[in-house]
């Protein structure tokens, strides 16, 4: 996979993550001390965020491909 087709799926990834933090902020439960360890939202975010490390880390790995190619010639 390329970089720019990673770069737009991190770019789709974040879209959610921001449209899950805006839904997270206005649920009741939030506002509790515990809230986040018991919401479902939270999980759906922090599942994203490791997807969005991954990906980073994907590209990363091919850029550094890239680099040698680059040396190589």
């Amino acid at each position: 996979m390329s970089i720019d087709k990673l770069q737009e799926k991190i770019d789709e990834l974040l879209d959610k993550r921001d449209a899950l933090e805006e839904k997270c902020d206005t649920l009741p439960q939030c506002k509790e001390d515990d809230g986040c360890e018991t919401c479902a939202t939270y999980k759906k975010i922090d599942e994203i965020d490791q997807k969005i490390e991954e990906l980073e880390a994907k590209i990363d790995e091919l850029m550094g491909e890239e680099e040698e190619e680059e040396d190589d010639e």
